[in-house]
């Protein structure tokens, strides 16, 4: 039995634990950081330019600011923000930052520096870290430099604009342990611009593998590129309703699915009532994504599976509360008994859909899932204990036994679930854009367009919205540096139609047009095996250059040979070229390969034999030029480019229109 003196000595230490949660709690809420999370130890603030800061206090709240031996002062708003300009400074450092509020409360900032502060976006070729580049150990040992400084912001998609970045991302000061997970391009850049731009380097990283250009984009933006507001209409109900929008959604999908060729009224896998066996076979999921199961049709295959299995319950288990977990790559939509639960992104995640009541019954339950996956491996996979049903009781209910059935890849990509993180609309502008605030930044590099490669007749404009967009955010006249994809997949035997050049063409015209953008040609240094090339130390080097041009006023090229015109006369095209260092020059042959004669439709082109003559490229129609109104270079997902300047920069690949003898401008 337990003595009174140990009741009452229990409940001592248990008020007194209170009192101290109270005390923390309280202290904690008295000392809220100032300042957003963006202006921390390390940070790099923009030279010669007034730079916003910004944070919280109390409501209406006094501010005063201390900056290099300055005072600034705001005031909090109602709602608690407050937000100041601090003086242009010349780079140096380090500074200090103090924020002091009327009531008392502070919060100082340490090592800060001035310099040119750069953002760099895009997908999984930002993303791609030192550590995965050319002699990685040489790059990683090596680097350390207190005057480059970065910022990685995590992974973060959202459907309404966040205010700042998560706590636990840091302002780093460049060393080995530091470097090795930060991005290739972006470090690689700044490392070779502080050879001719000595001064502090920050450089912050808002990037996300497999991501397209929608979801970096804001809700304004998208709806002034137009086509897309019965989309971003039902995010706004998402943020309202989730639980609604899902059915919306899900019949959004069934629609789709019911307009692909060949597709008959009872084709319908999700539903219980299509309980028909043909083209449905045994998939061992044991041995991972499809692409390992051993069947031939599989091996190479990215596009959609279907699969289904089945969960056997009895009343009891039925009426509880429940959540389907497996694990997929790379998107999925999936159902039980007919009723959509949940879409996903990624792999390696369990997707966790919490099933809502009435959907599940007693005897067997249907659950359909539908994957598509674009990249390497596909399809459900992961450890048997990972698919199962979870009960409210704490049991779980395996799934075992699973069908498959192949989707033609004639059908097409479906539409995209417009809050989906990678492929939804405006998800990573609000997760991780919107809580830069506008900070200042001297520039922007992007290295963005593989997964819009599927529909690239649409990707000029809407990269040149995004541009907009983001000027709208850091400056009217922000810098935009564009790496232009690289090079990935089999090399042509003949001319053909190409996603991957349109989105290179798309990103040569928008960065043409502008005179605050910059282009890097990559397309030479790509790899036909891996999307993702290990070369980023020249990639880095060539946007450096870009910047050198665009936004230093050096009078260098920015990115080598550049197409100005094509002319016909007879059966000969002429082609002009710029911003060439020296003069033309071809490797490996007496002749440069990979351009293309072509008429107005597509499947008219054929390959030209071509001359150098100075700065010039003559082509050779043969056997007459009658209908030929275009000429390409380069013009596929893997080419083989072999046009050159003495600065030893490629000619990128293009299309012009020609010019006859008789034209005039």
């Amino acid at each position: 039995m337990v003595s009174m003196f140990s009741q009452v000595k229990r409940r001592s230490a248990a008020v007194a634990l209170l009192l101290l949660g109270m005390q923390a709690a309280q202290a904690a809420n008295e000392q809220a950081p100032l300042l957003n999370p963006l202006f921390q130890d390390h940070a790099v603030l923009q030279r010669d330019q007034a730079d916003p800061v910004w944070g919280h206090a109390k409501p209406g709240e006094a501010v005063n600011i201390s900056f290099a031996g300055q005072d600034i002062h705001a005031r909090a708003d109602a709602n608690g923000r407050w937000q100041a300009s601090l003086p242009a400074h010349s780079a140096g450092g380090p500074y200090t930052l103090t924020v002091a509020t009327a009531g008392g409360a502070t919060q100082t900032i340490h090592d800060v520096l001035v310099g040119d502060v750069w953002l760099c976006s895009g997908q999984s070729n930002m993303v791609l870290p030192v550590k995965r580049a050319l002699d990685a150990r040489a790059e990683v040992q090596d680097a350390s430099n207190d005057r480059i400084r970065v910022l990685t912001v995590d992974n973060v998609s959202s459907v309404k604009p966040l205010d700042g970045i998560p706590a636990s991302d840091h302002w780093l000061k460049t060393t080995p342990d530091t470097v090795a997970e930060f991005s290739a391009t972006c470090y690689f850049f700044a490392r070779e611009l502080q050879k001719d731009v000595p001064v502090p380097m920050g450089l912050i990283v808002a990037a996300w593998g497999g991501s397209r250009i929608e979801p970096w984009m804001s809700d304004a933006a998208l709806r002034k590129v137009g086509g897309y507001d019965t989309s971003l209409d039902l995010l706004a109900q998402y943020r309202k309703n989730p639980a609604r929008a899902g059915e919306d959604w899900s019949r959004v999908w069934q629609t789709w699915w019911r307009s692909r060729p060949g597709i008959a009224k009872t084709d319908e896998p999700w539903n219980p009532a299509d309980s028909s066996d043909t083209g449905w076979l045994n998939a061992p999921i044991d041995k991972g994504a499809w692409q390992h199961w051993g069947q031939p049709e599989l091996a190479n295959f990215t596009g959609m599976l279907w699969y289904r299995t089945t969960a056997t319950l009895t009343k009891a288990q039925a009426a509880q509360h429940a959540a389907l977990d497996f694990t997929a790559n790379e998107i999925d939509q999936t159902w039980v008994n007919g009723r959509w639960v949940g879409t996903g992104y990624g792999s390696g995640t369990v997707r966790g859909y919490a099933i809502p009541p009435g959907v599940l019954h007693e005897g067997e339950n249907l659950i359909a899932v539908n994957v598509l996956n674009t990249y390497r491996d596909g399809g459900i996979y992961g450890p048997a204990s990972q698919r199962a049903l979870r009960l409210a009781d704490g049991s779980r209910v395996p799934l075992d036994a699973w069908q498959y059935k192949m989707v033609p890849l004639a059908y097409g990509p479906p539409p995209n679930v417009p809050w989906q993180s990678t492929s939804g609309l405006t998800t990573l502008y609000n997760g991780m854009i919107a809580p830069l605030g506008h900070y200042g930044f001297h520039g922007e590099l992007w290295y963005q367009g593989e997964s819009n490669t599927g529909d690239a007749g649409s990707y000029r404009k809407l990269l040149e919205a995004w541009r907009a967009d983001e000027r709208e955010r850091f400056g009217a006249n922000l810098p935009v540096l564009i790496a232009q994809l690289s090079s990935y997949g089999p090399s042509p035997t003949h001319p053909g139609e190409s996603g991957w050049a349109e989105v290179r063409e798309a990103q040569r015209l928008a960065a043409a047009e502008d005179q605050h953008s910059g282009l890097a040609v990559s397309v030479d240094i790509g790899e036909r095996y891996d999307i993702h090339p290990a070369n980023k130390q020249e990639l880095g080097r060539r946007l450096a250059r870009a910047a050198r041009h665009v936004i230093y006023g050096e009078t260098l090229p920015a990115s080598g040979p550049t197409p100005v015109s094509a002319q016909q006369s007879g059966d000969s095209v002429t082609l002009d070229f710029n911003d060439v260092t020296g003069h033309l020059i071809t490797y490996s042959a007496d002749h440069p390969i990979g351009f293309e004669l072509c008429g107005d439709k597509a499947g008219t082109c054929y390959y030209a034999m071509a001359d150098i003559r100075d700065n010039q490229v003559v082509l050779h129609a043969q056997p007459s030029a009658d209908g030929v109104t275009r000429v390409r270079y380069c013009w596929a997902d893997s080419p083989i480019c072999t046009l050159y300047d003495q600065a030893g920069l490629p000619a990128g690949p293009f299309q012009l229109s020609i010019l006859s003898s008789h034209s005039h401008p």
